[in-house]
């Protein structure tokens, strides 16, 4: 009896530590659909707003917030419950949104006006406007909470300003439409995924300096040259050690594994069509792609490196996050 009542509680806490939750922002069909990881199967469908595309946690994921573009607001989510409790506002068309490492602000790209917001949450309100480059998108904040990273795609620039006042702090080129921006596990770096240039700049945050370059595009990844299945480097994220990077290549049906030591690709991943952004399980043993062609979410076991299986959704999947 002892031995079959230690067995089940063995059980009992694998199950526990198996607990996984996806959620996936759904741009056209304006719902955060929500998915069992361990089965690989959607739970639940929420109902955000019209095309809701970027997501963040909060530090304890408790809350979920998503950008719901053509409402021009800010939709909040209990993670525990799966219900929608509040919204905040952000400026028109927000497409990226970051959170402060306290959890107190939320930055947002404000497309259609070329600004970034500052938003003080508890207080619900935006309490700072930063002018920026053309068509913003790929918001980022530093692990430290000191300076905030926003990628303008038209103007293929970088703004790096106080994440406190707003102020400017550096603007500069990097390579055609950036999409997406990420800081190293230590703050030391910055990654800017180029869509159209098919790269990743790689700079040193203190001195903004570029460090590196990966260029998918020349590495020949896909045999392909049609512009329906091209190379595109969008989301990009890091396990916590900062060893291994994965990224999502849009139209080229892939994702890859990046070594941050030596920028080299170590692999790839057959995923489905515009693998836009990428997640990690809590434990880093999978990686998850938002598929927004295709219409779906593919999951890869990266111990084994090796797909293990695709969630169909319809629609077109576009953000892309863990939780416990």
């Amino acid at each position: 009896m002892i031995r079959f009542l230690l067995a089940l509680l063995l059980l009992t806490g694998a199950a526990v530590s198996r607990a996984e939750t996806l959620w996936v922002s759904d741009e056209e069909a304006n719902v955060v659909h929500v998915i069992d990881a361990a089965t690989l199967k959607e739970i639940a469908r929420l109902p955000v707003g019209k095309r809701p595309r970027g997501l963040a946690f909060s530090p304890d994921r408790k809350r979920l917030y998503v950008a719901v573009s053509n409402d021009n607001r800010i939709a909040v989510i209990n993670t525990a419950t799966r219900r929608i409790v509040g919204t905040l506002p952000c400026g028109p068309d927000p497409e990226t949104i970051a959170i402060s490492p306290d959890g107190r602000r939320l930055y947002a790209a404000n497309e259609n006006d070329n600004m970034m917001s500052i938003v003080d949450i508890a207080a619900g309100k935006v309490v700072t406007r930063v002018l920026v480059g053309g068509e913003p998108e790929g918001t980022a904040i530093s692990p430290d909470g000191r300076i905030a990273v926003q990628a303008s795609e038209s103007g293929s620039t970088v703004h790096v300003v106080d994440a406190v006042s707003g102020a400017p702090i550096d603007n500069f080129m990097v390579d055609t439409r950036p999409r997406h921006v990420v800081f190293t596990p230590d703050g030391r770096r910055f990654w800017v995924s180029s869509e159209a240039r098919g790269t990743i700049a790689i700079f040193d945050t203190a001195t903004r300096r570029r460090v590196g370059r990966i260029d998918f595009k020349a590495a020949k990844l896909t045999a392909t040259a049609s512009p329906d299945f091209a190379v595109q480097p969008v989301g990009v994220v890091f396990t916590r050690d900062g060893r291994r990077a994965f990224v999502g290549l849009g139209r080229a049906k892939l994702a890859a594994e990046v070594d941050p030591a030596n920028l080299r690709i170590v692999r790839t991943y057959p995923v489905g069509w515009r693998a836009w952004n990428v997640a990690l399980s809590p434990d880093e043993k999978r990686l998850y792609t938002a598929n927004g062609l295709s219409g779906d979410v593919t999951a890869i076991d990266v111990q084994a490196n090796r797909v293990i299986g695709t969630v169909r959704l319809g629609g077109k999947p576009w953000g892309i996050k863990s939780s416990p």
